[in-house]
């Protein structure tokens, strides 16, 4: 008899997952390139890339495909996709001066986030993830998006940076909510 599921490595939803990890060098590599036309493929892997976030998701979910690796890879490759990419922003100048503020705020609830997943999950904790937050994630997506296509059309900068803004926004406050909602097994007495 035949398993008619495959490994959790090669299932589909996560080989999806796995190239939009394996996007991430090379998204950062062409725009730090500082070619337009490099610039250009850059955005369309960038796209690609933040769109296969549904994508894989769908399919796990479509084919029943779920697994606990794609549950811990979907965000990891999220969070991975958007930090590199604020990463070299940065490092070209793309982006700078205040639109660094909501930059650090997406960095640092998400490192934080991360951890604080980590230690609610060695405690058999799970904290859902809100509609908002999916969202956040799609806008942190075309934030960015809009921010590599800046440099090479002119008059985004003001759509990018507002994006960015409503994006860091977003960002903080469902890092709020995540720690509201984790507070109670925070001190070690409730599990």
């Amino acid at each position: 008899m035949t398993d008619r599921h495959p490994s959790q490595l090669t299932s589909l939803p996560n080989l999806v997952t796995f190239a939009r990890i394996a996007a991430v060098p090379v998204v950062c590599v062409l725009i730090a390139a500082g070619d337009d036309v490099l610039r250009w493929i850059a955005l369309i892997l960038f796209v690609v890339a933040a769109a296969s976030d549904w994508l894989d998701g769908w399919l796990a979910r479509r084919s029943g495909l779920v697994s606990p690796l794609g549950r811990m890879l979907d965000p990891i490759a999220d969070k991975l996709l958007v930090g590199a990419a604020i990463v070299i922003l940065a490092w070209d100048g793309s982006l700078s001066g205040w639109d660094l503020v909501p930059a650090l705020a997406i960095l640092l609830r998400e490192i934080f986030v991360s951890g604080l997943r980590e230690f609610l999950g060695a405690r058999e904790v799970v904290v859902k993830v809100t509609a908002l937050a999916k969202w956040k994630t799609t806008v942190q997506l075309a934030a960015l998006a809009a921010i590599i296509l800046q440099a090479v059309v002119p008059g985004v900068d003001p759509v990018a940076s507002l994006l960015l803004w409503v994006a860091g926004a977003m960002t903080a406050w469902t890092g709020a909510q995540y720690l509201i909602a984790s507070w109670p097994h925070l001190d070690g007495r409730t599990s």
